[in-house]
């Protein structure tokens, strides 16, 4: 048996969770039980799971005294915990706030390698499926930058190419015709500052959403620059886009090599670049799995699912 006495009673209902919630899965994750009495817990079970609760808890506990907890933030902290990390090297880094004022840090050791490589490296290319916050923290990463005047200007690029649809078939202009394939981009924006604020740096050019073929010509210095759905570019445009790299700016490449909607007979650049980068210095390359998604549940499984059909109808097709 362990008692665990805690002094902050504001921390300790964060930890509690609503009507004991977060006491409650702790117990079904670790195997232990909980009991509750004033500002006082009791964690009943094997010597080894009793501690491994205890440690989870103060880690909870540390973090609800430094930060509001997030709704997430203990399947976070468990998620870790089943991979053989503490949630303290990484939820307790925060990168920026979001517009609604929660802290955004990394979630996982994919993530925190993403976070630490784009601070020392110029170029960092992060691959992997959907939901594993390539383009979400390589936004916080930009936003910070620019809050801290380590760059003046935020530009956010994507090939306008989407599962076999073109621009010549939308109406308007070709801007008008482009953001439906920014959308994502525009979204993360917003998670990451309010309306009216991004639209006041967007109008003054502080802030430039843009599709990749506005990149041509162009050198882009003193800016962090983020490349989203990477592997929809032709060779072509990859290297037109990664010679577009100033003085004094960062690069950020994101995609998702399992879905790339490019014709089959163009070969993608992200997956060129995989093989032309890397050895060059000052290029790293980060990958994500299904363990990174920090989407909602389901999609960590969604992944898994078409990870193992694809990986059946490979072993059926291999003679």
């Amino acid at each position: 048996m362990v008692r665990l006495n805690f002094e902050d009673p504001a921390a300790l209902r964060a930890v509690v969770g609503e009507q004991g919630a977060n006491l409650r899965l702790l117990e079904r994750e670790v195997g232990v039980k909980l009991r509750l009495r004033g500002n006082q817990l009791t964690i009943q079970g094997s010597e080894e799971r009793s501690g491994q609760a205890a440690n989870l808890l103060m880690e909870l506990y540390e973090m609800a005294r430094r930060r509001e907890l997030s709704p997430d933030d203990l399947g976070q902290v468990l998620s870790l915990w089943r991979s053989g990390h503490s949630s303290r090297d990484y939820l307790n880094e925060v990168i920026t706030l979001s517009a609604r004022h929660r802290p955004i840090t990394p979630r996982s050791p994919a993530q925190k390698e993403y976070v630490d490589a784009i601070r020392s490296h110029d170029v960092v290319v992060g691959i992997g499926p959907a939901g594993t916050g390539k383009t979400y923290l390589a936004m916080a990463m930009a936003v910070a930058y620019l809050a801290r005047n380590m760059v003046d200007r935020i530009i956010l690029t994507r090939p306008a190419v989407e599962a076999g649809e073109r621009l010549g078939f939308l109406p308007g202009d070709i801007q008008e015709k482009a953001n439906p394939y920014l959308r994502p981009l525009y979204d993360a924006l917003h998670d990451m500052m309010d309306f009216d604020r991004a639209a006041r740096l967007m109008e003054r050019g502080v802030i430039e959403v843009a599709p990749l073929a506005f990149m041509r010509g162009r050198t882009l210095n003193d800016a962090f620059i983020i490349l989203d759905e990477a592997q929809n570019t032709t060779s072509e445009q990859m290297k037109m886009f990664l010679t577009r790299l100033g003085f004094n700016s960062k690069m950020v490449i994101t995609g998702d090599v399992t879905q790339i909607d490019l014709p089959p007979d163009r070969p993608s650049g992200l997956v060129e670049i995989q093989h032309v980068l890397r050895d060059v210095e000052g290029v790293r390359f980060v990958y994500f799995s299904e363990r990174d998604v920090v989407r909602h549940p389901l999609v960590q499984e969604i992944v898994r699912a078409y990870e193992r059909s694809e990986a059946e109808g490979a072993a059926r097709r291999t003679p």
